[in-house]
């Protein structure tokens, strides 16, 4: 499925244009979203991000043929954040899913839901997988709560599993099926 050229098209939404990822997404604003604190919080990536790390980073998801895409507003084109579905497993039809909305200002507007929904529907679909598994800090209970209104559901808990704001904390591993339509329908 990786090698897919259908894994590295564009999609769209009511308010949103989801391209995929690629160098032309590398700016300054970008870098400063993986810098901040408020950002980065739950993120496995923190600070000391460059133009040259970011870079390459890119240049492995082209390479690579990761379904990854930077979320755009349609409005204006400005890049808000990214969404990714990787790695990806064809013998068993399902993949790891993750979100970033970087930019602070387009927080609570329904943005990663929207992109999400879009991201899914497109991996049920076209890519045919059957599962979409995520990990999340159980401490951070907005996206917990986000990611139970698209349908996920708990499938396990992790103890003290990442060091996580100066303490180890609990993962919430969470699954979303292709038979569960709740994210369709929101």
């Amino acid at each position: 499925m990786k090698n897919s050229i259908k894994s590295r098209v564009a999609l769209e939404t009511k308010r949103l244009s989801l391209v995929p990822l690629s160098l032309s997404h590398a700016s300054q604003c970008y870098v400063n979203w993986l810098n901040d604190k408020e950002v980065n919080k739950y993120l496995e990536t923190k600070n000391g991000y460059t133009i040259e790390k970011l870079n390459e980073y890119l240049k492995s998801i082209e390479k690579n043929n990761i379904c990854a895409w930077g979320i755009h507003l349609k409005q204006t084109g400005t890049h808000i954040g990214n969404v990714k579905i990787d790695p990806i497993s064809s013998r068993n039809r399902n993949a790891e899913y993750g979100i970033l909305i970087g930019e602070r200002s387009s927080w609570g507007k329904g943005y990663a839901y929207e992109a999400s929904v879009k991201v899914f529907d497109f991996c049920f679909t076209d890519l045919k997988l059957r599962k979409i598994t995520l990990g999340v800090v159980c401490e951070n209970q907005s996206a917990v709560k986000l990611y139970e209104r698209m349908g996920f559901e708990k499938e396990g808990l992790l103890k003290s599993h990442c060091f996580h704001d100066g303490k180890w904390q609990d993962v919430f591993r969470m699954s979303l099926f292709s038979e569960n339509e709740k994210f369709r329908t929101m």
